[in-house]
C-alpha cells in the first residue's frame, strides 16, 4: 500500500466517523423522545429514528470498507473506536426495536386486534414506507458492493505492481551476477596476458644475451688470428 493510499484511507475513515457522530446524536435524541410520545407523533419519531439507524449502519459499512486502507500504526486505535461505534449502534437498535414493539403506545387508544379500515390504511402506508426504506437500503448495498469491487481492483493493481517490481529486482540481480562473471573472466585474461608478456620479455632478454655473447665470441676470435 502506498503512503498516498494510506493517507486517503485515513481521511475518508475520519470523514465517515464525523458523520456517524452527528447521526448518533440525532438517533439518541429520537430514542429519548419516543417514550414520551403516543400515536402519530410516536410513529413519526420512530420512523425518523429508523432512518437515522439506517444511515448509521450505512456509515458503519463504509467505515468497515475503509479499515483495510488504514496504515498499520493507526489500526489499533481505529479498530477500538470502530468496535465502540458498532456496540453503540447495536444498543440503539435494540432500544428502538423495544420501543417499536409497544403497539398500544404506538397506535394509542385506537389499537385493537381487529383493525378498522383507517387502521388498515395506516398499516398499508407503513408497509409502503418500509418498502421505500428497503429500496434505499438496496441502493446503499449496491454502492457498498461497488466500493468493495473498487477496493479489490486497487488491491489487485497493487499486487501486480509488486510482482513487476519483484521481477525487476530478480532481473537486476541476474545482470549483476553476469557482470561479476565478465569481470572475473577479464581479470583472468589480464593475468594471462601479463604472464605471457613476462615470458616474452625473458625470452627476448635471453636472445639478446646470446646474440651479444656470439658477437663477442666472433670479435674475440678475429683478434686472436
Amino acid at each position: 500500500m502506498s503512503l498516498i493510499d494510506a493517507d486517503a484511507g485515513t481521511e475518508r475513515f475520519g470523514g465517515y466517523e464525523a458523520e456517524l457522530k452527528l447521526v448518533q446524536a440525532d438517533l439518541n435524541q429520537q430514542l429519548d423522545e419516543i417514550p414520551e410520545l403516543t400515536g402519530e407523533p410516536r410513529k413519526a419519531a420512530i420512523s425518523k429514528a429508523e432512518r437515522a439507524l439506517e444511515e448509521a449502519n450505512e456509515l458503519i459499512g463504509q467505515m468497515r470498507l475503509e479499515k483495510p486502507n488504514i496504515p498499520a500504526p493507526s489500526k489499533g486505535k481505529i479498530n477500538a473506536r470502530f468496535r465502540n461505534f458498532e456496540s453503540d449502534i447495536d444498543v440503539a437498535k435494540r432500544k428502538l426495536e423495544s420501543l417499536s414493539s409497544d403497539r398500544r403506545a404506538l397506535f394509542g387508544s385506537r389499537y385493537t386486534d381487529n383493525p378498522t379500515t383507517d387502521d388498515q390504511l395506516e398499516q398499508r402506508q407503513q408497509l409502503l414506507s418500509g418498502t421505500e426504506r428497503l429500496g434505499r437500503s438496496s441502493g446503499r448495498l449496491r454502492e457498498s458492493q461497488r466500493i468493495a469491487l473498487e477496493t479489490e481492483d486497487i488491491g489487485a493493481g497493487t499486487l501486480s505492481d509488486l510482482q513487476r517490481q519483484r521481477e525487476q529486482i530478480i532481473h537486476t540481480r541476474e545482470t549483476l551476477h553476469e557482470s561479476e562473471g565478465y569481470t572475473d573472466r577479464s581479470i583472468k585474461t589480464l593475468r594471462g596476458m601479463a604472464r605471457r608478456m613476462a615470458t616474452n620479455r625473458i625470452i627476448t632478454i635471453s636472445i639478446i644475451t646470446v646474440l651479444v655473447l656470439l658477437i663477442i665470441a666472433v670479435i674475440f676470435s678475429k683478434f686472436r688470428k
